[in-house]
């Protein structure tokens, strides 16, 4: 899938290469698992909607809400292969929130919208996903452990990759 946002430069485009989920409110490593609080009433709305929080007091971090109102259940993008209209980083949480300007005036934004979207590529590239735990959520018990973490192993841009990583799988994309 692609992540899309309308700002007033124009249309940024990217494909979605990573993503962590969240089971709330049992799930330890949930924001929501502290209950219902101004900052997470987003995640206890309908599904389709934006999450964004700020983390570490500098970087945004945005997740889809995927369950029925009541359910505070989220997946947070993590990494993104930029298409179009996309200059900076985004292999990573945070990098990719600020190469799109997505911040907290976009907390509970419909993904359906004309402002931040996912959208379903024109042309459909089956990825090669792997699992693996996520990621900075050791305080939350055996929910750290969970296979929760998703990502495109043939992508560059995954957070986790180091940088001689990064380079041979973009010189694999250029020949």
């Amino acid at each position: 899938m692609h992540l899309a946002r309308r700002t007033e430069s124009g249309v940024q485009v990217a494909r979605i290469v990573e993503t962590e989920a969240y089971q709330g409110p049992h799930d330890l490593a949930a924001h929501s698992a502290r209950g219902r609080t101004a900052r997470t009433e987003i995640m206890f709305g309908p599904p389709g909607h934006a999450y964004v929080y700020l983390i570490y007091g500098i970087w945004y971090c945005v997740n889809v809400v995927t369950r029925a109102a009541g359910t505070p259940h989220a997946v947070l993008i993590r990494a993104l292969e930029p298409l179009s209209g996309i200059e900076h980083k985004t292999s990573g949480p945070g990098l990719l929130c600020k190469a799109l300007d997505i911040d907290r005036r976009l907390n509970g934004a419909d993904l359906c919208g004309d402002t931040l979207w996912i959208e379903t590529p024109e042309i459909l590239r089956k990825p090669r996903i792997t699992r693996a735990t996520r990621i900075g959520v050791d305080y939350a018990g055996t929910w750290a452990a969970k296979l929760w973490r998703f990502y495109d192993v043939e992508s560059a841009y995954v957070s986790t990759l180091t940088a001689g990583q990064r380079k041979k799988l973009l010189e694999g994309v250029r020949r």
